[in-house]
């Protein structure tokens, strides 16, 4: 499987509470709920395009909380959502330091010890892709190993100056954009694939 990651993301970076006030007010953020304002019919269009190709999910502890407590209950008989139904029956891993109650959510599976080694074992078993939503910090330690194959970015016409950023503390790398496309709302979506270490030059003059 192809490992994928889906973010979305302020002008100036910042990742954090997308959907809600309350989502994730970790370290006092007072900005949830920045994107809702900015979802149309183009956002709604390419992420259900992009969930068809799931066949597994990886989330972050914190990503996995917010989740669960939200997608179990949009049912196939309430929404016929292709997300929710791709999300409650397809197998979810969560990566975590501490125990996750993966009761709380059908085909859930907690990873612990060496993840970026369990992700890299997943991602040998047959199927389209692996994809992660969300979980900045497990997304970094991936980007560390090399292991994202896409980076799928929809960034908004917004700046709030604070929050959780995607590549706070990455590691380098160069990326190729292979797609570029906006949605009516203002939303720049860009998709991204790996493409070695950085290169570097200098304009400076010669002596």
């Amino acid at each position: 499987m192809r490992l994928t990651i889906t973010t979305f993301l302020t002008l100036d970076g910042v990742i954090q509470a997308p959907g809600a006030p309350d989502e994730d007010t970790q370290g006092g953020f007072p900005h949830g709920g920045w994107q809702v304002p900015y979802v149309d019919d183009d956002n709604l269009r390419l992420i259900n395009s992009w969930f068809e190709n799931a066949d597994a999910f990886l989330l972050g502890r914190r990503t996995y909380d917010i989740f669960a407590s939200y997608w179990p209950r949009v049912t196939d008989e309430h929404e016929h959502n292709l997300v929710a139904r791709k999300l409650n029956t397809l197998p979810k891993y969560v990566a975590s330091s501490s125990t996750v109650d993966t009761s709380v959510w059908q085909h859930s599976v907690a990873l612990t010890g060496d993840v970026p080694q369990q992700v890299a074992e997943l991602k040998q078993q047959p199927g389209n892709e692996l994809q992660i939503h969300g979980s900045g910090r497990l997304a970094q330690s991936l980007m560390a190993h090399g292991l994202i194959d896409e980076y799928r970015l929809l960034t908004y016409p917004i700046v709030l100056g604070s929050g959780q950023r995607l590549f706070d503390d990455a590691s380098a790398a160069a990326l190729q954009l292979v797609d570029l496309t906006r949605t009516g709302s203002g939303a720049v979506v860009a998709i991204y694939q790996p493409s070695g270490r950085p290169a570097y030059g200098s304009f400076a003059l010669d002596a």
